[in-house]
């Protein structure tokens, strides 16, 4: 994921402490895993690093500190560039279902126990997108609409994997 890219985003609307920026990304992306506090602040402390942001202010109000960020003309040059940019295609989640899947098939393993639990596991996720009311911010359907046509496609994946598994196995169903 381009985290980086994000905040930048993020900050395009103006400045912010990182707490605003978690929850901007949260509020973007609800129906994903949440970004960790951790990971806002070592971002923005790289992109600090690398002269794409700057501190504004710092303040401190009996609490703790409140940084505030704000894209600089280089961080501002880098998003045109990120957002202008078309996406290689990748493996990207299914990665680790691969992964498992091969290392299943090679070690003797439960490769149709594997698959049919996934499948579960798919259309769960699939059947809670659909029953959860999307927010009325205008991108969360495209989110939501994106994460299902990709869950739908592993799903046909899963079946095809599930079937040559058999069939190797003599036991097609």
């Amino acid at each position: 994921m381009a985290t980086a890219e994000l905040v930048l985003g993020l900050l395009s609307g103006g400045p912010a402490h990182g707490y605003d920026v978690k929850r901007g990304h949260d509020a973007w992306f609800p129906d994903s895993r949440p970004l960790a506090f951790g990971q806002v602040y070592t971002t923005l402390g790289r992109l600090e690093r690398d002269g794409l942001v700057e501190v504004v202010d710092k303040t401190s109000g009996g609490g703790p500190d409140r940084t505030v960020y704000a894209l600089t003309s280089k961080g501002r040059d880098h998003l045109t560039d990120w957002l202008n940019d078309p996406v290689p295609p990748a493996w990207g989640s299914a990665d680790e279902v691969l992964r498992k899947l091969v290392a299943a098939v090679r070690t003797g393993g439960d490769a149709a126990g594997f698959l049919a639990r996934q499948r579960a596991n798919h259309l769960r996720r699939i059947r809670e997108l659909r029953e959860t009311p999307a927010d009325d911010d205008p991108t969360s359907p495209l989110v939501r609409e994106y994460i299902v046509a990709h869950l739908d496609a592993d799903l046909r994946w899963l079946d095809t994997a599930l079937d040559r598994i058999s069939e190797q196995r003599g036991t097609r169903s």
